[in-house]
């Protein structure tokens, strides 16, 4: 019997995907250092020393989290601003609004390193709990979505009045160095996401309706990246920066992911939208035909090796069975190929054609694997930038299955949860639950009763989830970090 789905009124399988990118991102921060083997910690800082090697190369599960979550960010971007645009606001106004989005977002980093207990101090006391959790309900009259019935006034005193309190809380701190605040005192990560979020906004702002100007964006940034370390004007862009702790050009490389994330996004808005006018439908032709064909096993097939080409290309690549892993995964690919042809319906025609792209970055990746002395995170290679994007978009395809056409919402609803408030979240694992557990000693309790190395990663997944259940009280109460 064909399986029937409707569309979606929002990208709950996208909300799915970033809500998986953030807790394991959380997870591989809480699990114990030195002893676990070397496929729990980024390919490039081994066990027991972890000592960086930028020679070594190789993913790990640990480096696709980040990715996953760049890729997820860009597949948004058509979402946010295409309601935006459909509600009148001008390209003026759009611009403002990435613009400052990218401020908030470079303050949020510099601002959840200061609030982090450890940085605080090295021996965090009653006092220094106190002072995080104060930090983490700063965040909420900065950024926290208000009711759209508050007078204007009202909100911006709140507003100002967060300010001040974050800006007192950060100025009148020591911190574990014996220095105060430093805006160079920042979350790498929440930078990077900064930077390209607003890159990544303009560059689709630009190109919403020509994905072959957007790809040729990706080419000049290619041409800038092998041009970056000779002397002349290109290496000066690179490295120029007014403020390193604001913005830093490198960073732009993960345009690599998001910019294909972008193009996903407009598909998932064709689907979701079929007035929306994307570049799919004149491009690709039209994936709003009625009849659905697929049956519920090729379904499940297409769902189970998306997960498999995942767990290949990690173990594969790890193992430096790069030959045997990229004619496996071809191998795979041209199976899948072959379940999502003729398709008739809208979602299906959506799974085929995110399954296409991701082939196409999947591919390209590998072809690029040997160069720059194979695939490494850190310092990111061509090839990971296209690797993982291929990958994110075959993670999607699994939850676009299991979420839009199974509606196996309730299976992953803590998931999309936290994809919706992922500000939260990321603040939550340091600025939250700590206080918490120091403050009522618990924290010592937990860590007398995971002693060995693999109850040590079971105690990081129980504080992951611990963190996962507060990020959904406050998704549930409508209580929203956004910037």
């Amino acid at each position: 019997m064909p399986t029937r789905v409707s569309l979606p009124s929002r990208a709950l399988s996208l909300d799915a995907l970033r809500g998986l990118a953030i807790l394991l991102m959380l997870f591989s921060s809480e699990i114990p250092f030195h002893v676990l083997p070397s496929w729990m910690y980024h390919a490039q800082v081994p066990p027991p020393e972890h000592i960086f090697n930028p020679n070594l190369p190789g993913i790990t599960w640990v480096d696709l989290v980040f990715p996953f979550f760049l890729f997820a960010m860009g597949a948004a971007i058509p979402l946010a601003l295409s309601r935006r645009l459909e509600k009148g606001a001008s390209y003026y106004r759009i611009i403002g609004s990435i613009l400052l989005r990218g401020v908030l977002l470079a303050g949020f980093a510099i601002y959840v390193m200061q609030i982090r207990p450890y940085v605080i101090s090295k021996q965090p006391n009653t006092g220094t709990w106190i002072q995080a959790l104060i930090g983490f309900a700063l965040l909420f009259p900065v950024l926290a979505r208000l009711p759209d019935n508050w007078n204007s006034k009202l909100k911006a005193v709140i507003r100002l009045l967060g300010l001040a309190g974050a800006a007192t809380l950060m100025l009148t701190t020591t911190f574990n160095d014996g220095k105060g605040f430093s805006p160079y005192r920042f979350d790498i990560i929440i930078l990077v996401l900064a930077n390209v979020s607003v890159f990544g906004s303009l560059i689709w702002l630009v190109t919403k309706r020509n994905w072959l100007l957007r790809i040729g964006f990706l080419g000049i940034l290619l041409a800038m990246r092998l041009s970056s370390t000779y002397d002349g004007w290109v290496h000066w862009i690179w490295t120029a920066t007014p403020a390193s702790f604001v913005y830093q050009f490198r960073f732009l490389q993960y345009l690599f992911i998001t910019i294909p994330g972008t193009i996903i996004g407009d598909i998932l808005l064709s689907w979701m939208n079929p007035s929306s006018q994307q570049p799919v439908n004149n491009v690709l032709g039209d994936i709003h035909a009625s009849e659905f064909s697929w049956t519920k096993p090729r379904l499940i097939l297409i769902s189970l090796l998306m997960i498999f080409l995942n767990v290949l290309l990690v173990v594969g690549l790890k193992a430096r069975l790069v030959l045997a892993t990229s004619l496996a995964s071809l191998i795979l690919i041209a199976v899948t190929w072959y379940l999502v042809r003729n398709a008739n319906n809208g979602t299906e025609r959506t799974i085929t054609k995110i399954f296409q792209w991701g082939a196409y970055w999947l591919i390209l990746g590998l072809i690029l694997e040997a160069y720059e002395g194979g695939i490494k995170k850190d310092p990111a290679t061509i090839s990971y930038y296209f690797v993982t994007s291929g990958l994110a978009m075959f993670l999607l395809i699994f939850f676009i299955i299991a979420v839009d056409v199974f509606k196996k919402e309730r299976w992953v609803r803590l998931l999309i949860q936290n994809g919706q408030n992922p500000l939260v979240a990321y603040a939550g694992i340091n600025s939250l639950l700590p206080p918490i557990l120091g403050l009522t000693r618990l924290d010592g309790v937990i860590q007398a009763i995971t002693p060995t190395p693999w109850l040590g990663v079971l105690r990081g997944a129980f504080l992951t989830y611990l963190v996962a259940l507060a990020t959904r009280f406050f998704t549930k109460q409508r209580i929203f970090l956004r910037t």
